[in-house]
C-alpha cells in the first residue's frame, strides 16, 4: 500500500520552482531517506506531504487523500523540525502529558524512558533548552507519537555525535517494535545509511534518484588508473564524477551497467575497479559539476 504518491508535483514561489514535476511513491512500513543539499526542496516537499502547504500543480496523495488542510491526514502523521512551537506556560513533562491526548498510539512509557535517558528535568521549559536539546526533545515527541506517517525534517540539528548515534539507534529499535512509515530528511546520508530501506534523492527541486539502499550501492562504479585506459573504458558513457589524481592518472565514476565479462577485461587491462558508497553517489549526483570543488581550481 502506498502512503505517499506524487505525480508531477510542482511548487512555485514567485519565479522560483522549489519543486519541479516530482513523481514517486513511498510505501507503508518503510524508512525512507529524503536526501538533498541545502535548498534542494526537501522541507517544501515534506510540508506539502504534511498538509501545511498547497502544491502549485500536479498531484499528491497521502493515505489516498489530498493532504492540504485534511484532518484524516493530519490525524495520522507527525512532522518534526527545528521550528516546533510549544506553549511556553507548560513544562517539558506537561508537554509529554498533553501530547498523549493528541496521538492515539502514544507510548507514554517510551517517552518517559527517553526523557530520563537524555537527562531532561520535569520542570524545564522548551524555550530554555539549547538547540541540540530542543532537537532531542522533538525526537522524543516524534518517536513516542508512533504515527502511521512519521516525518523528521533534519532531526539531528545541534545534536552532538553521541546523541545523534543514540537517536538513530532509538529510531531503529522502536521501528522494529512498532513498524510505520518514517521519512528522514537530511543532507547527511553517511550517518543514517544503515537505517534506511529507500533513498529519495532530489536536486534543485527535481527527482534525481529513487532507489533501495541496496540497489544504490550497486548503481555506480569507480574506475581508476592511467588516463588513456580509463577513458577508453568510459568513452561514450555518462560520467557521474571525474577527478584527476595526477597528469596521467584519473578516477572516473560511471553507472555500473557493465557485464561481468567486461569488468574482468577492464581489470585485466590494469584499471582498478572501486565500489561507490551510497553517500558518495548522492554527493556526486547532486554536485553542480562533475569534479566537485576541484573544478573551481582547474585551469584547463
Amino acid at each position: 500500500m502506498s502512503v505517499v504518491a506524487c505525480n508531477n508535483l510542482t511548487k512555485v514561489y514567485g519565479r522560483t520552482k522549489a519543486l519541479n514535476q516530482l513523481s514517486f511513491t513511498i510505501h507503508e512500513n518503510k524508512i525512507t531517506g529524503l536526501i538533498g543539499r541545502n535548498g534542494a526542496g526537501k522541507t517544501t516537499l515534506l510540508k506539502i506531504m504534511a498538509g501545511f502547504l498547497r502544491e502549485t500543480s500536479g498531484d499528491i496523495k497521502v493515505f489516498s487523500e489530498k493532504p492540504f488542510n485534511n484532518l484524516k491526514v493530519s490525524g495520522n502523521l507527525i512532522y518534526t523540525d527545528d521550528y516546533m512551537n510549544f506553549p511556553t506556560s507548560l513544562t517539558l513533562m506537561d508537554l509529554l502529558k498533553t501530547a498523549s491526548s493528541f496521538y492515539p498510539n502514544w507510548d507514554d512509557e517510551l517517552a518517559v524512558r527517553l526523557f530520563s535517558y537524555f537527562s531532561f528535568q520535569s520542570t524545564q521549559r522548551y524555550t530554555d533548552l539549547s538547540k541540540g536539546m530542543k532537537s532531542t526533545f522533538n525526537m522524543i515527541i516524534g518517536l513516542s507519537a508512533r504515527c502511521p506517517l512519521t516525518i523528521f525534517d533534519e532531526p539531528t540539528t545541534g545534536m552532538d555525535a553521541a546523541v545523534r548515534k543514540d537517536f538513530y539507534r532509538a529510531l531503529l529499535k522502536d521501528y522494529i517494535d512498532f513498524p510505520r512509515t518514517i521519512i528522514l530528511s537530511s543532507h547527511h546520508l553517511n550517518e543514517m545509511e544503515d537505517l534506511l530501506e529507500d533513498i529519495l534523492l532530489i536536486k534543485e527541486g527535481e527527482l534525481c534518484l529513487h532507489s533501495s539502499v541496496e540497489d544504490m550501492k550497486e548503481y555506480a562504479i569507480g574506475l581508476s588508473g592511467k588516463s588513456n585506459l580509463v577513458h577508453q573504458w568510459t568513452k561514450d558513457r555518462d560520467i557521474i564524477h571525474y577527478k584527476n589524481i595526477d597528469p596521467d592518472y584519473v578516477y572516473i565514476v560511471v553507472k555500473n551497467d557493465y557485464t561481468e565479462s567486461t569488468l574482468h577485461q577492464i581489470e585485466h587491462d590494469g584499471v582498478e575497479l572501486n565500489p561507490v558508497s551510497a553517500n558518495d553517489l548522492c554527493i556526486y549526483l547532486t554536485s553542480s559539476t562533475k569534479g566537485g570543488i576541484d573544478d573551481v581550481f582547474s585551469r584547463g
